[in-house]
């Protein structure tokens, strides 16, 4: 005991650069074979800091084997225990070096395994060489990021195990190069007992903060992980800064996480009057974002945050206004009937003035409905106008107890002010907007009903004119594809003639059927229907169809020239089988033919009626 005393003692006392660390007796370092009592944990964290230095020292003039980062990346103890065996013969290099090499990004071979996850690779690594566990490679990491980082929560576990029995706290607490710890990287990829587990073993992980001001506690409430971030605010230290100057509470209003926002308010209550860069403090935020149950959380505790005015000049009341939420508006108002409701800055404007502006008629009934709030009806702003003449709604018109006699600085009263509406709300009939603004007010009489009558004819002359631009468009594209479809037909058909052609010498190429009465009808019955077709194809695409005076006439006129071309096509077709038929089949081809003829007749009938 003495002797091994005196040999720590002496180690310590010597340079780093004189000290090969760690030496090896029977495959574990001398700080393993050294006396609780002879080496306080403080001198074996100091010399363990030694034997760290002193390897990276070695780092850049010792590049890792290529056996044994192969071995590494695929997990090959095979590999690795044949090389551990090579290190260690007789002449070689002694095997604590050879494992330490490293890649040229800082790796070791117990970086690479975590990298990969191989467990039974990493427990072999570290029987030959513990002080592995301390290395860190260019990112800053140590091999217990590294699992956390990668996804690796099993293997995450077994390192945090060897670095505590080790008593390797320092090593734990390493940061990476954006300053995010092993508990940064747990939370992140969602490993809730490891997280649990890191806290234990080293809860000054609650103090980091990374590169961009995200601690713990914030990933973890912005997270929804309830029970880490419960477990971090039992740390009376622990840090709750987040990102955007914002804080773990207002990670809990966004979230609408109430029961986070209660522990907090028990434990941490000035974090509700910090405000982030937007000057937004966390009641703001779960007024913004509708989150009822954290407002009652938060005015609970202190109902004085209720009457928080920013710097911008605006209300709780005026921000619930703008989105709309009646909700924590409503909530408000319960624990806080006096809420203040005009803007600071500009006291003629009222949460009133906000719902009208940005159209949220739920928000308006609201006020109106509600007692403390029914006089902002008459409320005027810088211009003189209420909420009603800024932006006239069917809601405020229909009010009683508005004040219709007020007037604006231009001495424009809420119904003068309607005929502005007309063209925005166009599903208003004119004889209701009528009615509305005379019930307004009856006496006033500066917009007569014929002017209202003749703006109103006008938008619907306007909204007809539309309608039958688009009604004409879709007659010409549907028009012009069956015309072009019958032209297509027709023209085929005079190339495939009935009966064929003849192949007798002195008359190759002339219609058998020639002479026949039948075939000359087909022809000029087939000929006329693709002639008509073609020029209704040719009026469709090139008529001047953007003049209304020409529109008519070309509808008429396209419309008996397609007709046409169905008679035809459908006569051309009658002759055809007539001409092939009427040789050995007769009284069917006289069939066919009058099935035909009725055909056209009922769908001229149709047209007509």
């Amino acid at each position: 005991m003495q002797a091994s005393g005196v040999r720590a003692i002496f180690m310590l006392q010597l340079p780093s650069s004189v000290i090969d660390f760690p030496l090896k007796i029977s495959g574990c370092s001398i700080i393993d074979h050294l006396p609780t009592a002879a080496v306080k944990p403080a001198k074996r964290e100091a010399m363990t800091d030694i034997a760290s230095s002193s390897a990276q020292a070695q780092q850049q003039q010792a590049p890792m084997a290529e056996e044994l980062l192969k071995a590494a990346t695929c997990g090959e103890l095979d590999t690795l225990k044949m090389l551990i065996s090579t290190f260690s013969g007789p002449g070689t290099t002694p095997v604590v070096s050879d494992l330490r090499g490293t890649t040229p990004a800082g790796n070791t071979c117990l970086h690479i395994s975590c990298i990969h996850g191989h467990i039974e690779f990493f427990r072999l690594a570290l029987e030959v060489d513990q002080s592995l566990l301390s290395k860190v490679n260019d990112e800053g990491e140590t091999p217990l990021v590294i699992a956390v980082a990668h996804g690796h929560a099993n293997l995450a576990s077994l390192l945090l195990t060897r670095y505590h029995a080790l008593g390797l706290q320092t090593t734990i607490l390493r940061q990476d190069k954006d300053k995010s710890n092993a508990l940064h990287h747990a939370i992140r990829n969602g490993y809730m007992d490891l997280a649990i587990q890191l806290l234990e073993a080293e809860p000054a992980l609650s103090h980091h903060v990374n590169i961009y001001y995200e601690s713990p506690m914030f990933m973890a409430v912005m997270r929804g992980f309830g029970d880490i971030a419960l477990r971090l605010l039992e740390i009376n230290d622990s840090s709750h800064a987040g990102s955007f100057c914002r804080h773990a509470l207002h990670a809990a209003a966004k979230n609408g996480d109430q029961v986070i926002a209660a522990q907090i308010m028990k434990k941490r209550p000035q974090l509700a009057r910090e405000a982030d860069s937007n000057e937004d403090t966390p009641i703001r935020l779960a007024v913004c974002y509708n989150k009822v149950g954290v407002l009652r959380e938060l005015l609970q505790h202190d109902i004085s945050l209720g009457y928080e005015v920013n710097n911008q000049g605006f209300t709780l009341l005026t921000s619930a206004a703008t989105r709309g939420h009646v909700g924590v508006a409503r909530e408000l108002l319960n624990h806080c009937p006096d809420a203040p409701y005009r803007h600071v800055h500009h006291q003629e404007l009222t949460c009133l003035h906000s719902a009208v502006q940005n159209g949220h008629t739920k928000f308006i009934e609201f006020i109106l409905q509600t007692p403390q709030l029914e006089r902002l009806v008459n409320m005027q702003d810088s211009s003189g106008r209420t909420a009603q003449q800024r932006k006239s709604r069917s809601t405020l018109r229909s009010r009683e107890g508005i004040d219709t006699t007020i007037s604006d600085i231009h001495g424009e009263s809420a119904a003068s002010l309607l005929s502005g509406i007309t063209s925005h709300e166009k599903n208003l009939d004119w004889k209701e907007v009528q009615v509305l603004m005379l019930k307004a007010d009856p006496k006033d009489d500066d917009i007569p009903s014929d002017n209202l009558h003749k703006e109103v004819e006008q938008q619907e002359t306007i909204e007809s004119i539309k309608e039958r631009k688009s009604t004409t468009q879709r007659y010409t594209t549907n028009t012009s594809l069956v015309a072009i479809l019958l032209a297509t037909i027709t023209f085929t058909a005079a190339f495939t003639l009935p009966g064929g052609y003849s192949s007798d010498p002195g008359s190759e190429g002339i219609p058998i059927m020639s002479k026949k009465a039948a075939f000359q009808a087909f022809l000029i019955f087939d000929t006329l229907a693709m002639c008509s077709a073609f020029v209704v194809a040719v009026i469709c695409l090139m008529g001047r169809w953007e003049d209304d005076r020409f529109t008519s006439y070309y509808i008429t006129v396209t419309k008996r020239l397609t007709w046409f071309a169905y008679m035809a096509t459908l006569a051309a077709f009658a002759a055809g089988l007539y001409t092939v038929l009427s040789s050995r089949r007769h009284w069917m081809a006289i069939g066919i033919c009058l099935l035909l003829i009725q055909l056209a007749l009922q769908l001229d009938f149709a047209e007509h009626t």
